[in-house]
């Protein structure tokens, strides 16, 4: 049986040789968005000490949010890892294309929980274009996305170092705005345009799988029972195609962090 060129991408996706996911699990999300702040504060420090500065990628949802309420109040703690915001890197996986002042905007909930408090190089937070801005349809920004990832990029490719990139998923798989069985799981472009999301708002911006490959660790963190299956189906190999979940890795490592209840469905676990 012959491949269409989508399902010949998802296979080499699921196919390509990567490291193992790690699995962590914690009792529950609120656990679980501490757990991952810890981490997270860590890894950007660790980076900031071999490079002087540090690059993250940002996701939406009530988890990623968050996530990033507690390094917000990690900022505030005396630890032993301490970042410097203002050398940090703020990019994000995918965006709601709606208006600036949208509470849709993943851009306005991360600048409310933490950016906006700590700090930030406004010159450094690379938010993706609100659909009252300079452009009036999301290819246009999505182009223009793709353009300021190149030029951060220099001579070492299409897109930039990211020492992490943080992902949700949906109970359907979905990551980003990569959503099961549509054209975004075979577009090979760093960031593209995506009309038409059977989640609202329907239209985004969002990185692409190759986008989101060349993290250097790449952590989806998932929360709730109703995305146990998903979950389960993802590390059980499934076909990127069916749930892009499966096709996501990093370079160095892919973490999946989970609560409990995210976990139940794993083997081993009831």
């Amino acid at each position: 049986m012959s491949l269409s060129p989508g399902d010949e991408a998802a296979r080499r996706l699921a196919a390509s040789e990567h490291p193992a996911p790690d699995v962590v699990i914690e009792p529950d999300a609120d656990r679980l968005a501490r757990s991952v702040a810890e981490a997270l504060v860590a890894r950007l420090a660790a980076a900031q000490t071999l490079r002087a500065t540090a690059s993250v990628v940002l996701t939406g949802g009530s988890i990623g949010i968050a996530v990033l309420e507690h390094v917000a109040a990690l900022a505030a703690e005396p630890v032993r890892e301490t970042v410097d915001w203002g050398s940090v890197d703020v990019w994000w996986g995918d965006e709601r294309f709606v208006p600036a002042a949208d509470d849709e905007r993943n851009e306005k909930a991360a600048r409310r929980a933490l950016l906006d408090g700590v700090g930030v190089d406004p010159a450094r937070v690379h938010a993706m274009p609100p659909s009252d801005g300079s452009f009036a349809e999301p290819e246009d920004a999505a182009a223009w996305y793709a353009g300021e990832l190149a030029a951060a990029a220099g001579d070492d490719g299409a897109v930039p170092r990211f020492d992490v990139l943080l992902l949700g998923m949906g109970p359907e798989g979905h990551v980003a705005s990569i959503f099961p069985d549509s054209p975004a799981v075979s577009d090979e472009r760093p960031v593209f345009a995506v009309r038409d999301c059977p989640k609202p708002p329907p239209t985004r911006v969002s990185l692409g799988f190759g986008a989101i490959a060349a993290a250097d660790e790449v952590w989806l963190v998932v929360e709730g029972e109703g995305k146990a299956e998903a979950v389960a189906r993802a590390l059980s190999g499934e076909n990127p195609r069916d749930l892009p979940a499966a096709g996501v890795h990093g370079i160095r490592a892919t973490r999946w962090l989970l609560d409990v209840a995210a976990a139940s469905r794993l083997p081993g676990r009831s």
